[in-house]
This record gives structure tokens, C-alpha cells and sequence, in this order.
């Protein structure tokens, strides 16, 4: 079975998106959170702030998003379909 590279893709950056911008407005409200600061050698811009946790959205869905079409190119190149007879 192929994946649907677009589609993969597309869930993957949601899914990260979501995942960072929740974390950070956690993090944001409970106080804390030494974890996510490491995001800012990556993010150019990010902080535990609300304006942090939009620029974690966005980035999340462009990384999520990268990677996930990059997983899915792999999993057809490398996976092999299935005859009907078979």
C-alpha cells in the first residue's frame, strides 16, 4: 500500500504543530519548562510566550510537514506493492 505523500504529510504537520503550540502554552501557564528553551537553537524566534507558542505552531507544521513527506517518499520507495495475485 502507498502513502499519500500530501496527506501524510499534511497530518504530520497538524499533529506537530498542535503538539508544540499545547506544550508551550502548558509550559506557559504552569511555569518552568527548561525542556522546550532547547526549541530556540532550532525555532529562530521562540520563547515560552504566547507569541512563542504561534512561531512554534507555524514552525512545527513547516518541520512536521517537511518530515513527514520525507518519510512517506521513503516508505513508497522502499515498501513493495502487492500483485493481486499474490
Amino acid at each position: 500500500m502507498k502513502l499519500n505523500k500530501r496527506a501524510f504529510a499534511l497530518a504530520t504537520g497538524i499533529l506537530w504543530a498542535i503538539a508544540i503550540f499545547i506544550a508551550t502554552i502548558y509550559v506557559m501557564i504552569k511555569g518552568g519548562g527548561n525542556t522546550l528553551v532547547l526549541l530556540q537553537q532550532f525555532f529562530w524566534g521562540y520563547g515560552i510566550s504566547f507569541g512563542g507558542a504561534i512561531l512554534g505552531l507555524i514552525y512545527g507544521f513547516v518541520w512536521g510537514f517537511i518530515w513527514g513527506w520525507i518519510f512517506s517518499w521513503l516508505y513508497n520507495l522502499i515498501g513493495k506493492e502487492k500483485k493481486e495475485g499474490q
